[in-house]
């Protein structure tokens, strides 16, 4: 079991890799080398699959069959308000680094508060919303710091979101300032669109690049204005790749993966 474990979380079974009635690849996706086997680890650190789903055992089962593919499991609200804290530890024993993205936005002690709680459960990464201003994006960062430290933890990262990303319609200059509100509070990444990509590298080269909104060319960009495929977005300077509901949704989401990582090296 995880370091991460404490005497109030319920034990939860690590989930079998096989699935019984895994359903066929169609014939386009068989065979699909290397990605049909799963990307090599250093590529597969990079990528982290969104679980927006309302139910623990089908996050786990949904981890478990795409982990050749993901080396980080996403967990949004929805899927923390199901299943609660518990998860975290869940995703880290199959293990997941863990990314927290709970857009953390109220006052500071609070979020501090807040942050503190998750840097003890063992996330890699938490995200803060930068809209919250310089003193919460601070006191996020020294809590998610703090709560890892007191647990005898690696050291987390802090990411802060610019701008939701089905926001099309916000300012050119909202992402550069938010993005030097969080380097200056001491975020570890930033949370951006793949059209802001090169404009945070060129700005911030040494901070931690979050996209969003991966998808394969031509697929359904579903409420994402700003879709990137997986290529575009590491050749533009991704370093996290969020990919959600463009495997997660396919009728077999092992071959959906393969199909949109098969050109990724």
């Amino acid at each position: 079991m995880s370091a991460t474990h404490d005497g109030g979380r319920q034990e939860v079974p690590v989930i079998e890799t096989t699935t019984p009635s895994e359903p066929t690849a169609p014939d386009a996706v068989r065979n699909i080398s290397p990605a049909a086997a799963g990307l090599p680890p250093e590529i597969r650190a990079k990528m982290a699959l969104a679980l927006d789903v309302d139910d623990l055992v089908e996050a786990l089962r949904l981890a478990r069959r795409l982990s050749p593919w993901f080396g980080v499991a996403k967990v949004g609200l929805e899927l923390f308000v199901a299943a609660g804290p518990d998860v975290v530890g869940a995703l880290i024993d199959n293990g997941f680094e863990v990314f927290l993205d709970l857009k953390l936005h109220d006052i500071p002690s609070t979020v501090r508060k807040a942050a503190n709680v998750s840097g003890a459960l063992g996330v890699r990464y938490l995200s803060l919303h930068a809209q919250g201003g310089d003193e919460m994006l601070r006191a996020g960062v020294e809590g998610l710091y703090a709560g890892a430290r007191n647990a005898g933890l690696s050291e987390p990262m802090a990411v802060a979101i610019t701008v939701l990303t089905s926001d099309a319609d916000a300012p050119a200059h909202i992402v550069p300032n938010r993005l030097r509100s969080a380097v200056e509070a001491g975020c570890s990444g930033i949370i951006c669109s793949g059209v802001d990509l090169k404009t945070v590298r060129e700005l911030s080269p040494r901070t931690l690049r979050v996209v969003p909104g991966i998808r394969g060319a031509g697929a359904d960009s579903h409420d994402q204005p700003f879709p990137i495929t997986p290529e575009q977005a590491i050749k533009d300077g991704a370093d996290l790749l969020v990919v959600g509901r463009a495997v997660t949704l396919a009728p077999d989401p092992a071959a959906a993966a393969a199909l949109l990582f098969k050109d990724v090296e």
